[in-house]
């Protein structure tokens, strides 16, 4: 009886230490992968406008063909669904950086999972990069 008393606390033992070997790996990977995706869905501007920017924001997504489900500013966030035979959520927030710049992150889903391709990402910028200058310089 001993035995198996002795064999089920060392197999329990040694499967907590490789959960626990297993999950400190994983959770190593995800950082590393979360700062590469933080660092494709953020952007920073040299602006200190955050109502100009959440307006171009809510322009760039409709332009891009999302129709606008909620806009805060005072959370300084634009949420926006495109539905072309699939469902895609983009999230955008602003934040200041300093005084004369603003930090914009686009968190997009696909369906319910997160969208961790450079594509869609780059796409949103490059738009909106292009509106924040038409923007700055006052053409319509």
């Amino acid at each position: 009886m001993k035995k198996i008393i002795h064999s089920l606390i060392m197999t329990i033992v040694l499967t907590g230490i490789v959960g626990c070997a297993s999950t400190s790996e994983r959770l190593l990977d995800s950082d590393v992968n979360q700062v590469h995706i933080r660092s494709i869905q953020t952007r920073a501007f040299d602006t200190s406008d955050k109502e100009k920017t959440l307006r171009t924001i809510i322009a760039t997504l409709q332009d891009l063909g999302f129709v606008i489900d909620k806009a805060d500013l005072v959370l300084g966030s634009v949420s926006g669904t495109k539905l072309d035979n699939y469902s895609l959520k983009m999230t955008v927030t602003v934040r200041p950086r300093g005084e004369k710049q603003l930090l914009i992150r686009a968190n997009a889903q696909y369906n319910v999972e997160p969208v961790v391709e450079a594509a869609p990402y780059q796409n949103f910028f490059t738009a909106l990069e292009k509106s924040m200058f038409l923007t700055a310089q006052q053409v319509d």
